[in-house]
């Protein structure tokens, strides 16, 4: 079960924190990177969830069914993303450049999108051990986040499960692996859990319990509403470094961290629609306010 929030609405509206770190997954379910500054754009960081790994029916591929896709870094290097895995030479995939039209699926959503040629098929099939492609989202595509989530706030999303954005703390994954250890369990690292937003200056778990975070951004304020918990499948148990899929830390998570909002679901972290702040830069170090949800 959950904590309860320990804050007293009465005394406390809101907490100060600041951004400690920025992730972009560029390639959905392929690894991530931390990155100093990220535009917000209508769809969450700007290319954040831009590209899925499909089958050759446009169905989504992910951890879940190759768990190996962790083991594919991403890096933004003039003008390209750049790909690397073990055993396969780098693969360069042009930012402004698209190949044939196509429509893919999402979870339930079949969305346009545009496949990025036999090159990236090739690698991904080679690396990966079944035919596979690679498509990039098309930006004229308006996929919604759940209304019933995410209210009167029309949030976008690329190929993110369902949110713009996921926000988790630091503190939260300090608490998490003091556990893990107790049980004679390695630490394990934020990027299992794949956010875009971490923050500093909160308890364990408050994210749970917060309504509004208001950053300040150079040029205004970017108003982010945290709406949904997120809920945890077997991705956070893969090891980034080996591509195996392991009990913990989900066997742990699960001893502490049900929701009675999403059925009693594992959660780690909250999903997140913008407000206010599109064009504007997130930056690490960044300082806000976290206004609780009483």
């Amino acid at each position: 079960m959950n904590a309860p929030n320990p804050r007293n609405p009465s005394t406390d509206t809101s907490q100060p924190c600041q951004i400690a770190a920025l992730y972009l997954h560029p390639i959905k379910s392929c690894a991530g990177l931390s990155v100093a500054s990220s535009e917000l754009v209508e769809t969450g960081l700007d290319l954040d969830r831009a590209w899925m790994v499909v089958n050759p029916h446009g169905e989504m591929l992910t951890q879940r069914e190759l768990p190996r896709m962790v083991l594919i870094t991403t890096a933004l290097r003039s003008g390209d993303l750049v790909l690397r895995a073990p055993g396969m030479l780098a693969l360069h995939v042009k930012l402004d450049t698209v190949e044939a039209a196509t429509r893919v699926q999402v979870w339930g959503d079949v969305v346009k999108a545009y496949d990025m040629g036999p090159l990236a098929a090739q690698w991904f099939t080679d690396f990966l051990g079944q035919p596979l492609r690679l498509a990039r989202f098309d930006p004229e595509q308006q996929r919604l986040a759940d209304p019933a989530w995410a209210g009167a706030v029309a949030a976008e999303t690329a190929f993110a499960d369902g949110f713009p954005l996921l926000v988790c703390s630091t503190a939260s994954l300090a608490e998490l692996n003091t556990r893990l250890v107790t049980r004679g369990v390695a630490p394990v690292t934020m990027e299992r859990f794949r956010p875009n937003l971490v923050l500093d200056g909160l308890q364990a778990f408050d994210e749970d319990h917060i309504d509004d975070i208001v950053i300040d951004a150079v040029d205004g304020p970017v108003v982010l509403r945290l709406v949904k918990p997120c809920t945890r499948c077997t991705i956070p148990s893969v090891d980034p470094a080996t591509g195996v899929q392991h009990a913990e830390p989900s066997d742990t998570l699960a001893s502490y961290r049900t929701d009675k909002r999403v059925g009693g679901g594992i959660t780690f972290g909250m999903n997140a629609v913008v407000v206010e702040g599109f064009g504007l830069t997130l930056r690490v170090g960044q300082r806000g306010q976290a206004r609780w949800a009483f």
